[in-house]
């Protein structure tokens, strides 16, 4: 079996206004359904360094169990002007008490919860081609502020 190595690749730092969040409520798929609309922010790397795109979002959907299921769509654009959409889809979850804390925007410590994304890209930038062919994953943590990511390319 081959090995599955990562190479580190950014950091992402989405910004979210608290107004944005929009509660759906109830839905069939799940306990509650929140889309929370991202109004900026950053990310860096030895390869890419930029800003994020005011307009995209996280579609979340709280399970019954108290978990997190994420489907994230934002657009990044580089220091150069090159535009990346990014998309990821991920799992949280941790103790209730830890949950509360997020509910609460308190800041969170890594180890005190399961917080892991799988990314991939699209962009038409010819500097950049080589995203469109590349998986990566992603750790985060919650800030008082809001949530940090750390993206590493699948080998």
């Amino acid at each position: 079996m081959t090995e599955i190595k990562l190479r580190p690749l950014l950091t992402l730092k989405p910004l979210a206004d608290s107004r944005t969040v929009n509660h759906v409520g109830v839905v069939p798929a799940g306990y509650a359904r929140r889309v929370v609309f991202v109004t900026g922010g950053s990310f860096e790397g030895e390869r890419l360094n930029g800003s994020i795109v005011p307009g995209g979002g996280d579609f979340l959907l709280m399970r019954p169990d108290g978990a997190m299921h994420l489907d994230v769509r934002l657009v990044l654009e580089t220091v150069q002007g090159e535009l990346i959409y990014l998309t990821y889809v991920g799992r949280r979850h941790a103790s209730p008490e830890v949950m509360a804390k997020y509910v609460a925007s308190e800041a969170v410590a890594p180890q005190d919860e399961y917080f892991r994304t799988i990314v991939q890209f699209e962009t038409g930038a010819p500097r950049l081609l080589w995203l469109n062919n590349i998986l990566a994953v992603g750790t985060g943590h919650r800030i008082a502020s809001g949530v940090i990511y750390e993206i590493s390319e699948i080998l």
